[in-house]
């Protein structure tokens, strides 16, 4: 091959092969504090919306928690809280000696219970009976007459139930009862039938805004499961029983798992305002916050810590109870536990 001559053979070039990662630039490592403050200001919408409900938290159940210590003290109005003397766990022992003590207890696990089992069935079963009705018109009239008591106070709701039970001129003992020719009941002096009454009014109150939460769990089901169902022949009873209970089951968990840590937290107006604070069904109507609220309300500096004492013991019973029940959740079905 001569000079000048273009040769034929022609060396290839090799070209090191450089993947794509070689070419991608290092990421820089944020130091934490501008993540957070990057975060912060990212999500400041939210956390102003949450301001007030945090706020609120704070001052009315976090700031109290220094009243703790009265159940250990020995309250000296003169000298104060904080410089009153100490008396260890006189106030428990005065407490559970008593007993007030086994009749509180008792009143506010066994209605709680009963509120709790009962109130899930009757929610999820009103639920899904407002969602099921064609005609909306009916439908929301329904809903705002159920929905109607939640928002009435107990002390307006005492007086509604008076009106019924009054020994004088109570609609039971002047219209009902003549009827079937039994006599009159007094009705605020026999405990034997108010854990039935307190029963019904509890839930004729609670019952419609209880199952507003179900409802909008419901109306957010996918609609493609139900027609699938009901191309492969499946009735409205299977529709409801295989499709949207299963689907309501997460929420019913959390729900009932929040309602248990509120087990020792009777509600106050229903066994305070409704039975009228009557003396003598104590045995039946008397709960802790009942009770507290009368210590508080009593002469005397031992009241107070009596009072302070059972509010912790109901704390504590509370907390307890959450965390027992949302490890069982964890170890049957750990994506439905609270936390």
């Amino acid at each position: 091959m001569g000079k000048g001559e273009t040769s034929a053979v022609q060396e290839k070039v090799i070209v090191p092969e450089v993947t794509e990662m070689e070419y991608r630039p290092k990421k820089v490592k944020m130091p934490v504090g501008k993540r957070i403050q990057r975060e912060a200001k990212k999500n400041l919408p939210l956390f102003i919306m949450l301001l007030p409900g945090f706020i609120f938290t704070f001052i009315f159940s976090y700031l109290p928690m220094f009243g703790i210590i009265i159940a250990f003290k020995k309250i000296n109005f003169v000298e104060g809280i904080f410089a009153s003397p100490w008396n260890g766990l006189e106030n428990f022992r005065f407490l559970f000696t008593s007993s007030d003590a086994w009749t509180i207890t008792r009143n506010t696990l066994g209605y709680n219970i009963l509120f709790l089992a009962l109130g899930l069935v009757l929610n999820v079963a009103l639920a899904i009976g407002l969602t099921e009705i064609a005609n909306k018109v009916a439908s929301k009239v329904y809903q705002t007459m159920i929905l109607m008591p939640h928002f009435l106070s107990f002390v307006i709701v005492s007086y509604l139930v008076f009106a019924f039970l009054s020994t004088e001129n109570g609609f039971l003992n002047k219209t009902i009862l003549p009827m079937f020719g039994l006599d009159p009941v007094n009705w605020y002096t026999n405990p034997k039938p108010w854990p039935y009454i307190l029963t019904f009014v509890n839930f004729w109150k609670s019952v419609g805004y209880g199952s507003i939460v179900y409802m909008a769990a419901i109306a957010g089901i996918d609609t493609g499961l139900y027609e699938a169902a009901e191309i492969d022949g499946a009735s409205r009873a299977k529709q409801l029983w295989y499709i949207t209970i299963p689907s309501l089951v997460p929420l019913m968990v959390v729900l009932t798992i929040m309602n248990v840590g509120k087990i020792f937290n009777a509600d106050f107006g229903l066994f305070y305002q409704v039975p009228l604070n009557s003396g003598a069904l104590y045995s039946t109507t008397d709960v802790i916050s009942s009770y507290v609220y009368r210590m508080l309300a009593g002469a005397g500096t031992s009241s107070m810590g009596m009072a302070a004492a059972a509010s912790f013991y109901q704390s504590v019973c509370g907390f307890i109870l959450v965390v027992t029940t949302n490890y069982i959740v964890t170890k049957i079905d750990p994506e439905k536990a609270m936390f």
